[in-house]
């Protein structure tokens, strides 16, 4: 800050000298007389401006609120002037300079800077505009967002499952096809390349073995081989595969409890006569005993009451478990216990029950199932799968002599891993049951081949055939 000190020997001439030094925005701080000489005190406009700001960090460095200085000073440049007017000099007193009598010191006003500095602090600051406040958003409930967070999953999880099920079921028969072609392909080059496997494949279809049997094993015939021997080797293969019975000391000679279970018409009855035949034979009629079942068809107590009546052999009839289980106990001193099921649908729910009811006597019951050599295999196979378990001891194929083919049943024989206790080819008691040979058996499923025209396979058709069977791996070839 630089103050200066202007003397005349007139107001006028000291006014003049500041306006040359300082400028026209000069700042007047003082003017007073002394010893006849106008004596001014002056400062700068930009020394003056910064006599105006605020030191760092006081009360006044904060940011002032905005002022419109056009309604509070006016636009004009402000003269500097003395707050009361000088009196007014004729040329006669300024050519006195002695005769002015001392005036008072005198204040100045600040020029518009100070003075715009001074209206802005005094101002009070404008108040700001209030914000609008946010609306309180609704409260939602977790257990809602909950139960929204898992239908969304559950959705998506659906929609996820049916698609991938979907493509699954795609490429599954994508594989079929390609299974079906290129096992096509396959066989109608071994038709050309090896005609013997050809003609063993064809004699196996028309015997009554299945499609997938016949192909697992041609497939590992051994090499160098024509049409008969690659025959002989097949026979022989499955004759060792036919799990038999070698005598009959394990049944007849052991004794125990045996139930003939299958379903309607299978002969059972006449199988169950047979055996006790047996059984008389080789023990007499008091280490034996029979029971039934079977309320339901109409006479069926009455024909094994007969066979008991021819045989000496007293016959028992029992309706449920407990009466089964109370006539066991009574009968736990006989050597062999013979029991005739009432004949129940491989599809029937009573299945279940009548296995419940036979493991649940008290005793331990062995089961024999009759298989009709004259069934279909799937047919066969169905009644399988339906009394199979534990407690199964074997089966007996029955109706041997009414078959036109019976690779059919040992198909299901083999592949089920059954032990064939018995075959049955007549209604004669007892001489038209026999202990069955696994040789005489397979030679005589070949010799019982189908020659009808209509059971016989084109060579074109032989690659389809083979094509929907899968390979079978419960075949032991050595």
């Amino acid at each position: 800050m630089n103050v200066k000190k202007f003397t005349a020997p007139t107001s006028r001439e000291a006014l003049r000298k500041v306006r040359e030094s300082l400028g026209p925005d000069a700042v007047i701080l003082s003017n007073r007389q002394s010893d006849g000489v106008v004596e001014i005190l002056a400062l700068a406009n930009d020394d003056a401006a910064s006599l105006a700001m605020p030191a760092p960090h006081s009360p006044m460095a904060e940011p002032a609120p905005s002022l419109d200085l056009s309604t509070a000073v006016p636009s004009a440049r402000i003269e500097p002037r003395f707050e009361e007017e000088l009196p007014h000099m004729s040329p006669a007193m300024a050519a006195k300079p002695a005769s002015l009598p001392p005036q008072p010191q005198r204040r100045v006003v600040a020029s518009h800077s100070s003075l715009a500095t001074k209206v802005a602090a005094a101002a009070p600051a404008p108040s700001a505009p209030a914000a609008p406040q946010p609306k309180a958003a609704p409260a939602i409930d977790a257990s809602q967002i909950a139960a929204m967070v898992s239908a969304a999953v559950a959705s998506a999880k659906e929609s996820a499952a049916v698609e991938m099920s979907g493509m699954m079921s795609e490429i599954r028969a994508m594989r079929g096809m390609m299974e079906t072609q290129l096992a096509e392909l396959s066989w109608g080059a071994t038709q050309a390349r090896e005609p013997h496997k050809t003609a063993v494949l064809r004699s196996m279809l028309a015997a009554g073995f299945s499609a997938s049997l016949a192909r697992y094993l041609i497939e590992k015939l051994p090499a160098g081989r024509d049409a008969a021997d690659s025959l002989r080797w097949i026979k022989t293969v499955l004759t060792r595969n036919l799990q038999t019975m070698a005598n009959e000391d394990a049944l007849i000679d052991q004794g125990g409890v045996f139930a003939l279970v299958g379903p309607t018409g299978v002969g059972k009855t006449t199988s169950t006569a047979k055996l006790a035949a047996r059984c008389v034979m080789r023990h007499g009629p008091d280490k034996l005993a029979l029971i039934t079942t079977d309320a339901y068809r109409i006479g069926a107590h009455e024909q094994l009451r007969i066979y008991g009546k021819i045989l000496g052999v007293m016959v028992h009839s029992v309706k449920d478990e407990a009466d089964l289980r109370i006539a066991l106990k009574e009968l736990k001193n006989k050597h062999t216990v013979l029991i005739d099921t009432v004949g129940v649908s491989q599809r029937d729910q009573m299945v279940t029950e009548q296995v419940s009811m036979l493991q649940g006597a008290g005793a331990n019951v062995k089961r024999l199932l009759c298989l009709n050599a004259t069934a279909t295999q799937e047919t066969l196979s169905e009644v399988v799968r339906a009394y199979q378990g534990s407690g199964l001891a074997g089966c007996i194929m029955t109706k041997l002599d009414e078959a036109a083919a019976i690779g059919n049943v040992l198909d299901v024989v083999i592949r089920q891993k059954l032990n064939l206790f018995y075959v049955s080819n007549g209604q004669r008691v007892p001489e038209d049951l026999h202990l069955a040979d696994p040789a005489y058996l397979i030679d005589r499923a070949f010799k019982l081949k189908r020659d009808v025209v209509y059971t016989q396979y084109l060579d074109a058709e032989l690659p389809l055939l083979m094509s929907n069977d899968h390979g079978l791996r419960e075949v032991h070839l050595g």
